[in-house]
Protein backbone atom coordinates (compact mmCIF):
# COMPACT_ATOMS: atom_id res chain seq x y z
CA UNK A 1 0.00 0.00 0.00
CA UNK A 2 1.73 3.25 -0.81
CA UNK A 3 0.99 6.47 0.85
CA UNK A 4 -1.61 7.94 -0.93
CA UNK A 5 -3.48 4.95 -0.17
CA UNK A 6 -2.41 5.21 3.88
CA UNK A 7 -3.67 8.71 4.12
CA UNK A 8 -6.73 7.49 2.63
CA UNK A 9 -7.60 4.85 5.23
CA UNK A 10 -6.17 6.69 7.73
CA UNK A 11 -9.21 8.87 8.27
CA UNK A 12 -11.38 5.63 8.50
CA UNK A 13 -9.16 3.99 11.26
CA UNK A 14 -8.11 7.13 13.24
CA UNK A 15 -10.78 6.71 16.07
CA UNK A 16 -9.67 2.60 16.29
CA UNK A 17 -5.87 3.94 16.89
CA UNK A 18 -7.17 6.35 20.12
CA UNK A 19 -8.64 3.55 21.10
CA UNK A 20 -5.90 1.11 21.14
CA UNK A 21 -3.42 3.74 22.50
CA UNK A 22 -4.97 5.83 25.06
CA UNK A 23 -2.16 8.45 25.44
CA UNK A 24 -2.50 9.56 21.51
CA UNK A 25 -4.58 12.48 21.27
CA UNK A 26 -7.30 14.29 18.47
CA UNK A 27 -4.27 16.13 17.69
CA UNK A 28 -1.70 13.45 17.36
CA UNK A 29 -4.07 12.06 14.76
CA UNK A 30 -4.94 15.23 12.76
CA UNK A 31 -3.77 14.46 9.33
CA UNK A 32 -3.01 17.46 7.55
CA UNK A 33 -2.58 17.38 3.56
CA UNK A 34 1.22 16.34 2.53
CA UNK A 35 2.24 15.93 6.15
CA UNK A 36 1.08 12.07 6.83
CA UNK A 37 4.85 11.09 7.66
CA UNK A 38 4.71 14.21 9.92
CA UNK A 39 1.68 12.77 11.71
CA UNK A 40 3.62 9.28 11.81
CA UNK A 41 6.28 11.14 13.27
CA UNK A 42 4.01 12.09 15.99
CA UNK A 43 2.35 8.90 16.70
CA UNK A 44 6.12 6.84 16.56
CA UNK A 45 6.68 9.23 19.83
CA UNK A 46 3.69 8.37 21.50
CA UNK A 47 2.86 4.69 20.77
CA UNK A 48 7.62 3.57 20.60
CA UNK A 49 6.74 1.88 17.20
CA UNK A 50 8.21 2.54 14.18
CA UNK A 51 7.12 4.61 11.02
CA UNK A 52 6.85 0.68 9.32
CA UNK A 53 5.22 -0.65 11.67
CA UNK A 54 2.58 1.94 12.14
CA UNK A 55 1.64 1.67 8.81
CA UNK A 56 1.22 -2.03 8.59
CA UNK A 57 -1.02 -1.54 11.36
CA UNK A 58 -2.74 1.19 9.66
CA UNK A 59 -2.54 -0.86 6.53
CA UNK A 60 -4.08 -4.27 8.97
CA UNK A 61 -6.98 -2.27 10.52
Amino acid sequence: MNNTELEGKWNQVKGKFKQKYGKVTDDDVKYSEGKFDEMLGRLQEKTGKTKDTLKKEIETM
